[in-house]
């Protein structure tokens, strides 16, 4: 596969791509569809999940409910972030079945196939179930709308898409040795390049951490507050790393963010410790430190207020079900 060049990140501002680059899919499952017309297939909601769609051959339509459908030809992708339940069809008046109704060939733990359809033309997928579980997440997903599509073949990036969405679709066909691992990171970097072209294509319409993170200022800083959530910020020492007066950064990111910045350094160092609450097994004193507070007691008191529960709370809930 060709290098990308230039970065999938050059269009972005620094300090947005900073961010970005914080992303993390975790809990993937894949199906390969080989679908003949007509078909329909109805997928229900999936909540904290993102759907992701990629027309690797024929056409497809996609449709919410009270939506019009729109049609995605080979290479097209679309993304359902907000894991909507949400149909796919051959043709607008293609019948469809519900999702689970469908038989399908297990090839893993977490692989696929579908193979279903009446037998005319044929069209084939990949679908992907992932969930994007980090810190930038709680800030971004909100501001995504209900599906993203993007065009791999409309690709002015010296072809480093089309050529990424070829390899995979290579590997999803074959399915070689260690094809599932190659899979799965691809499938990241498209839905985060789908993340990142919706955001180019706001521009200046962007607002609120967007808008925030776009400001050549406001955004040096929250990019360092991302980065070294364990540093001892003040409003002071923001303004130094933004090159602004203490009033000015204060009033400044107060307008674009919608809190203060402390409020925000709080809220982001919460976050980050309860991704590693769910993710790690540290103590909770270690974790305490890794983001800034001298004490454990401290630190306790701020994420109760922060989440309504004590830090330990998090590991003691049930496992979430697999997505089958």
């Amino acid at each position: 596969m060709a290098t990308p060049n230039p970065s999938p990140f050059a269009k972005t501002g620094d300090a947005l791509a900073s961010t970005l680059q914080l992303l993390r899919l975790t809990g993937s499952f894949y199906c390969r569809g080989e679908y003949t017309a007509p078909w329909g297939i109805e997928l229900p909601a999936f909540p904290g999940s993102m759907i992701f769609h990629i027309v690797t051959s024929g056409t497809a339509m996609i449709q919410r409910p009270e939506h019009e459908p729109v049609v995605l030809r080979q290479g097209g992708m679309a993304l359902v972030p907000h894991g909507e339940g949400h149909t796919l069809r051959s043709l607008a008046d293609a019948k469809a079945e519900p999702l689970f109704d469908i038989p399908v060939e297990k090839l893993s733990e977490r692989y696929e196939v579908m193979r279903y359809g009446g037998g005319g033309e044929e069209t084939r997928m990949l679908c992907v179930l992932v969930k994007l579980e980090d810190t930038s997440a709680e800030h971004l997903l909100p501001l995504l709308p209900s599906v993203m599509t993007l065009d791999a073949w409309d690709d002015h990036a010296d072809g480093w898409l089309h050529n990424t969405l070829r390899f995979m679709v290579r590997e999803a066909h074959e399915m070689r040795p260690g094809s599932e691992a190659v899979i799965t990171r691809l499938s990241d970097i498209l839905v985060i390049q789908m993340i990142r072209d919706w955001i180019d294509r706001q521009g200046d319409a962007a607002t609120g951490w967007l808008a925030a993170l776009r400001d050549p200022m406001i955004g040096q800083a929250m990019t360092q507050i991302h980065i070294a959530p364990h540093k001892p910020w003040s409003v002071e020492s923001l303004a130094e790393v933004a090159c602004m007066s203490r009033s000015g950064f204060a009033a400044r990111f107060t307008d674009l963010v919608g809190e203060p910045a402390m409020k925000y350094v709080t809220r982001w160092r919460m976050q980050v410790a309860r991704q590693q609450l769910r993710d790690t097994t540290d103590p909770v004193g270690k974790i305490a430190i890794d983001i800034g507070y001298e004490s454990e007691a401290s630190f306790c008191r701020a994420y109760k207020r922060q989440f309504g529960e004590p830090p330990g709370a998090i590991r003691k809930r049930t496992p979430e079900p697999a997505y089958t």
